[in-house]
């Protein structure tokens, strides 16, 4: 059998901005059903290698082909949509979808639209008003539902939460086509891709396989090839030994001898020793960090007041790393805002250690001085800083979070979005706190950033709080994970994030009826109707999910009709036979796409 054609061809493509060479000679091609996911520094050219590839921009020198027939959807960044459209415009347009049902009654559109959490927006809502995330997730919609030859997907994982991610990623695992995607998302990396591009220096490196086969083979390229930068090789070798030491499936799918790569970690150490730090950790704070008691808080709406937090009981120790997961609006940014005082509790109390001295990285960049140089903006702060056992000055510390020695003199009011991220890290470490209250630190970072503070956090000797949808960083990080369900409670989840998402798929809390939120109709808008009950509203949601497998499973059974019905064509008994279960078939599934339309409408309140 001859290998597959490839949809898109780079025959030494040079691309340069200014003086800097983006891509130099590059060669390479996407093959129909591949699945690549990119990776590199920020600036490095991923998203000029995407722009190759798609035809928004030209090279300098060399050829790019596309496949004549080419379908290909895009996600860029910019989350652009048309002025004056609805959710329906954008994602189920006339063109597309004449009438309602023959959207209503294709599982994979259904899919799109509750995975991505468009039923909450309605599909009548306007797009112009919405936030940049739900503006997003919009765009993003209106490419997956598009039967396509390649999607070529841009950070597709920024504003998405634990459970959106995992959706995502068994979605784009499961549909038909190529798939190209940028995502600094290791974990959606690992769990999506079969090859791995890294963009570096100019040049684009293909690995087998997803970010553990990438790394480790990163690994055995440095040890062949000899490399000097030893601090650089030690931050490999560190996360190909934690790797190694987790679950077996990771490094399932490299196609090299890692044999040889072992041989870098034979001797390397964990990645932290618990023990110590906790030890270390409790000699600087104490025995008390965060003792939460009793605690109530609801955030004002439109409805009247929500209720977060309902007799909030919560005790965080020294030494304690702790990751907080939940669906977006659970309150996991309003928790880190009571525990730092930014918020006051409606009842209740929260107790503060007398040594506990925090640092709170918002997700918002907060103000930094833009006439400052980047160095400067840091020895503000202090010029040395120790963490665990280390002591790191400024422009050590700048550097390995990816400011070179010239780009240390930047000014700040010219850095990128990434660049002011990983500064507003800098600044939060040079000070020297012993509680670190992170809510989603790995926002614009890059993996190699992304590393160099997991290093550092390795050694850090106090108490850690994560608020992350990375799951890979949660996973690497903390010792615990606790998620807010939506109930107004606290869950320790024994079991990591891959429990939070098997609470989470069995109907375990569900947000909308804890939190009150309304949630639209997947159809056209309606008025509102009598209240639904909890409890109805679950059984009703088991039920959509019972009607929706069977859905699934006529829609296999069609397929097969069709196909035995075009072979028997010269056999006219035999296709009457089949032409009678086709009708059956079709009768039946009409009315189980009736039942499933009633029993969404009664979940959904």
């Amino acid at each position: 059998m001859s290998a597959p054609l490839n949809l898109v061809n780079l025959e030494r493509v040079h691309k340069a901005h200014g003086t800097t060479v983006i891509l130099d000679d590059v060669s390479l091609g996407v093959a129909a059903g591949e699945r690549i996911g990119v990776v590199g520094r920020n600036g490095g050219g991923k998203s000029t290698l995407l722009s190759m590839l798609t035809g928004a921009d030209e090279p300098d020198s060399g050829r790019v082909t596309r496949r004549g027939d080419l379908a290909m959807g895009v996600l860029d960044q910019t989350g652009t949509l048309p002025p004056g459209t609805t959710v329906r415009d954008v994602v189920l347009p006339p063109s597309m979808f004449a009438a309602e049902h023959e959207w209503a009654g294709d599982p994979a559109v259904r899919s799109v639209l509750t995975g991505l959490e468009l039923d909450r927006l309605g599909l009548d809502a306007p797009v112009a008003p919405m936030s940049g995330g739900e503006r997003r997730r919009v765009a993003l919609a209106a490419q997956l539902i598009r039967p396509l030859d390649l999607l070529v997907l841009d950070e597709p994982t920024n504003h998405l939460d634990v459970e959106g991610v995992a959706w995502l990623a068994d979605y784009v695992k499961n549909r038909v086509g190529a798939l190209v995607v940028v995502t600094h998302d290791r974990w959606f990396l690992d769990e999506v891709c079969s090859t791995t591009w890294e963009v570096a220096d100019g040049n684009v490196h293909a690995y087998d396989g997803g970010y553990s086969a990438y790394t480790l083979a990163r690994a055995e390229r440095a040890r062949i090839s000899s490399v000097t930068e030893e601090r650089r090789l030690n931050l490999v070798r560190k996360e190909l030994a934690w790797l190694r030491r987790g679950p077996p499936a990771r490094t399932s799918k490299p196609k090299f001898r890692i044999e040889a790569a072992q041989a870098l970690i034979a001797d390397e150490p964990p990645a932290r020793d618990t023990m110590a730090l906790k030890g270390f950790a409790a000699r600087r704070l104490g025995k008390t960090v965060y003792d939460v008691e009793d605690v109530d808080y609801a955030v004002p709406t439109d409805d009247g007041p929500r209720m977060l937090f309902k007799d909030l009981t919560w005790n965080v120790g020294p030494g304690d790393r702790i990751g907080i997961v939940g669906v977006n609006g659970a309150g996991k940014t309003s928790l880190l805002k009571l525990l730092v005082g930014e918020t006051k509790p409606d009842a209740g109390k929260i107790i503060v250690g007398q040594t506990v001295a925090p640092a709170y990285l918002s997700q918002h960049v907060t103000e930094l001085p833009p006439r400052a140089r980047v160095l400067e903006a840091v020895q503000d702060v202090a010029r040395i800083a120790r963490i665990g056992n280390q002591e790191i000055s400024a422009s050590t510390l700048a550097e390995r979070f990816g400011f070179a020695a010239n780009r240390q003199w930047t000014p700040v009011g010219d850095l990128s979005g990434g660049e002011r991220r990983r500064l507003q890290l800098l600044r939060l470490l040079m000070a020297e706190p012993n509680v670190l209250v992170l809510d989603e630190p790995t926002n614009d970072l890059d993996i190699d950033t992304l590393t160099a503070l997991e290093d550092l956090l390795d050694n850090f000797p106090g108490t850690v709080l994560v608020v992350s949808h990375d799951r890979y960083f949660v996973d690497r990080v903390c010792d615990k994970v606790v998620a807010l369900l939506g109930d107004g409670s606290l869950a320790e989840l024994p079991g990591g994030v891959d429990e939070y998402l098997r609470r989470r798929a069995a109907g375990g809390a569900p947000l909308t009826a804890a939190a009150g939120a309304s949630t639209p109709s997947l159809g056209s808008s309606s008025t509102a109707g009598p209240a639904v009950s909890a409890a109805d509203a679950r059984a009703a949601k088991k039920e959509a999910g019972r009607l929706e497998r069977r859905m699934l499973k006529l829609d296999a059974d069609e397929k097969k009709l069709h196909a035995q019905l075009a072979a028997a064509a010269s056999d006219y008994a035999k296709a009457a036979e089949l032409d009678a279960q086709l009708r059956a078939v079709h009768a039946e599934k009409e009315q189980v796409e009736e039942e499933w339309l009633a029993a969404a409408e009664l979940a959904e309140g």
